[in-house]
């Protein structure tokens, strides 16, 4: 009788064990990593995720809704425990949200925008961001002269930049557009942009003076146009949001017309998203009490010739 209830014991004591070595399962969306932000937010997302032992799943919607909206069906029909999401579009997918808070699983977003049925989005400020890089543009200019825009208005941060940009321009009637150019596509988006930007450069040659882009993906393949077309550094300004080592390089070298980025800190974000989960999820913290609202913020830092060597590895 006593060898039973020590083999009873011990069986339980193994169920316990089990229960509590059961991974927290993670589930990773980025709306298109072939953006280098947003593959910079999943992989460190996922890489902190494992640091704790938990399981996790990092999906590529490949810019697609229809692929977006069925990756985050599956999970939530898998039942994982949690889901951080990478630039994602909470109206798009307002309904996908929804049924994950129906399901008892929690949502944390990055770069996405709020929603009712999330915990939160960690996002650095759009607003101070994008006034940075507005008036960091203009002074390139001496606030007057001739410039193009290349906007995106699919991306709830990116939209918010062109509208401030366009409050910025309001104020400052001494500077012209010449031309914009918003990026529709989100699957071909380099194509997209480089076609729009090209037939634009092209148009207005030797008239502009400054040009804006929403973020630095587009930047880069607006510095290659104007490369293509035989400028030099200075001929242009080219100020774009994100930041990146390839952006940092091309501030750096002489021969590129990049001149600044306000570079946003994607994997501290990252990583405080999964912090964040762990203290909520697991540790059973009060929302509330860690985040007022519905967004996080992460301080951003404008990079330039004068501070770009801190930034390249």
């Amino acid at each position: 009788m006593k060898k039973i209830k020590v083999l009873m014991a011990a069986g339980a004591l193994a169920g316990a064990m089990a229960t509590q070595g059961a991974a927290f399962e993670l589930g990773v969306v980025a709306f298109q990593m072939s953006a280098e932000t947003q593959a910079r937010c999943a992989n460190t997302v996922g890489a902190e995720a494992e640091k704790l032992g938990w399981t996790t799943q990092v999906l590529n919607s490949n810019g697609a809704l229809e692929t977006h909206a069925s990756q985050l069906d599956n999970l939530i029909q898998k039942g994982v425990d949690a889901m951080i999401l990478c630039m994602s579009k909470p109206v798009q997918f307002d309904a996908q949200f929804l049924a994950a808070k129906d399901a008892g699983i929690p949502v944390i977003t990055i770069s996405s925008g709020a929603s009712p049925h999330t915990l939160f989005d960690v996002t650095p400020n759009e607003y101070v961001m994008a006034s940075e890089a507005a008036i960091y543009l203009l002074g390139t200019i001496n606030f007057e002269g001739n410039v193009l825009l290349q906007k995106f208005e699919s991306n709830t941060g990116a939209r918010i930049r062109g509208e401030v940009m366009d409050v910025v321009l309001k104020e400052n009637p001494q500077v012209k557009v010449l031309g914009e150019h918003s990026m529709a596509r989100t699957k071909s988006w380099q194509d997209d942009v480089r076609n729009g930007m090209s037939a634009l450069i092209l148009q207005n040659a030797g008239n502009v003076n400054g040009i804006w882009s929403s973020f630095d993906g587009q930047a880069l393949i607006i510095d290659d146009i104007l490369l293509e077309a035989g400028m030099k550094k200075g001929d242009v300004s080219l100020v774009s949001i994100d930041g990146g080592q390839e952006v940092y390089r091309r501030i750096k070298d002489p021969g590129s017309m990049m001149t600044a980025t306000v570079a946003i800190p994607f994997e501290d974000m990252a990583a405080k998203a999964v912090d964040m989960m762990k203290q909520i999820a697991v540790d059973g913290k009060a929302k509330a009490d860690l985040v007022p609202g519905p967004y996080l913020f992460i301080p951003a830092t404008l990079v330039d010739k004068t501070n770009v060597d801190q930034f390249l590895k």
